[in-house]
């Protein structure tokens, strides 16, 4: 039997100028549908797996273009509920060289922040699921789903699943002193933790030493340090932590970290030309999701993580549309992107 995963979160409708162009120069936009939760269930089902997506979405055409966005890539979007007025939008412009990328929401409002938590069956949402991943974007979006979040990550642990997190700090949604406080509550139902080189600090204050992220140096032991105060302060049992060199806005080197059962896993470092590099971190996570379902040994499944979300970074828009064979090959150290014939 195939192993079912369950993702709660926003999806949105991403509107980006073409190509390089600034939100100033364009008079065309191309449309998307993304979301961190989304991105995540999208990558799952395309290495085989039972992936669902749980949301609320508006009763309209744009909604219901949000749904079918997950249904073409075989997610299961049976447990969304509908309702409200309007779907989240984000505008996406696309950095080069010392310029950077950037992003503005227009998500106020959304039918999923106006979500109650009798929106959503959890006891049936989980029947027959195997795991549970959600952001900290999520209770971030304020209103219910703080305790929405909550009383799912509670359902899920007394119904055995394990809970997966990718912290996801957004600054522009709450202040380190709101996203403390309501992940401290969440966090001691999670099982695996997924951070990046800010969130730790910016979430629970804790960091590396001796790091400059844009500077391109990386402290190995500093984010070992950092994955073991999670551990030992929240009782986590494994945290994976991704290792972004930013040399510009077009090339990054990429790698990650697990840190699980007393031990630290680093995968290789990637040199990534990018094409488009949101929803990175989502790819990444679910990689690690599949790597760890598949039963993977630890140094294999943040090999195969780091390796899915590389390649991510080569793919326009959010989400990951990898195979398991490309991501093997890539693992395999065949990384020089000849043609294939």
């Amino acid at each position: 039997m195939r192993k079912r995963i369950i993702t709660f979160g926003e999806i949105m409708l991403r509107l980006n100028p073409i190509g390089y162009y600034r939100f100033v120069q364009a008079s065309r936009f191309e449309a998307s549908y993304a979301g961190g939760e989304a991105n995540v269930a999208v990558a799952l089902s395309n290495f085989g797996l039972d992936a669902a997506f749980v949301t609320k979405v508006p009763d309209h055409e744009i909604g219901r273009c949000a749904v079918n966005a997950m249904r073409q890539f075989g997610v299961d979007t049976r447990h969304i509920s509908y309702g409200g007025d309007r779907l989240g939008i984000y505008y996406a412009e696309k950095g080069a060289s010392q310029r950077p990328s950037k992003v503005i929401y227009d998500r106020a409002g959304s039918s999923i922040a106006m979500a109650k938590p009798d929106d959503f069956n959890w006891s049936d949402i989980f029947s027959g699921a195997d795991w549970f991943h959600f952001t900290g974007i999520t209770p971030a979006l304020g209103g219910y789903l703080p305790e929405i979040c909550l009383e799912a990550c509670k359902a899920a642990k007394q119904l055995g699943l394990t809970v997966s997190c990718d912290l996801n700090y957004r600054k522009k949604l709450w202040s380190r002193e709101e996203a403390s406080r309501t992940m401290t509550a969440l966090i001691p139902y999670v099982d695996v933790c997924i951070s990046n080189e800010e969130d730790a600090k910016d979430v629970f204050g804790i960091e590396a030493s001796d790091n400059n992220v844009e500077g391109g140096h990386l402290n190995r032991q500093g984010y070992i340090s950092v994955a073991q105060q999670l551990q030992s302060r929240f009782g986590i049992k494994s945290v994976a932590v991704t290792l972004r060199e930013s040399l510009s806005a077009n090339d990054n080197n990429w790698g990650a970290m697990l840190c699980c059962d007393g031990q630290a896993y680093f995968s290789p470092t990637y040199h990534i030309h990018i094409v488009d590099r949101v929803g990175g971190g989502d790819s990444f996570g679910a990689g690690l999701i599949y790597g760890l379902l598949a039963e993977k040994a630890p140094q294999d499944a943040i090999n195969f993580a780091a390796a899915a979300s590389c390649l991510k970074h080569t793919i326009e828009h959010d989400v990951n549309l990898v195979t398991i064979e490309e991501v093997d090959a890539l693992v395999a150290g065949n990384s020089t992107g000849r043609v294939q014939r």
